[in-house]
């Protein structure tokens, strides 16, 4: 039931982030870590071909934020 609840919260969490993106880079910034968190879940639940997708969500976020974090001064 705790790992359920962690997941649904994690992946809510991610699509608002994904959702409010274009608002500010500090998004893409939480995307990325929310993209993380569910990686843990996958591989918590034993979805180990999720967690990995998801892993590799988080890294291309963070590298979206890199550059979108260079391109505007911070806010």
């Amino acid at each position: 039931m705790l790992l359920t609840t962690y997941g649904a919260t994690i992946v809510t969490l991610m699509m608002l982030f994904y959702a409010f993106e274009s608002r500010s880079h500090w998004f893409t910034l939480a995307f990325a870590v929310a993209c993380l968190g569910s990686a843990v879940y996958g591989f918590l639940a034993g979805t180990w071909p999720f967690g990995i997708v998801e892993s590799i969500w988080s890294l291309v976020a963070l590298r979206k934020w890199q550059g979108v974090r260079v391109r505007i001064p911070l806010q």
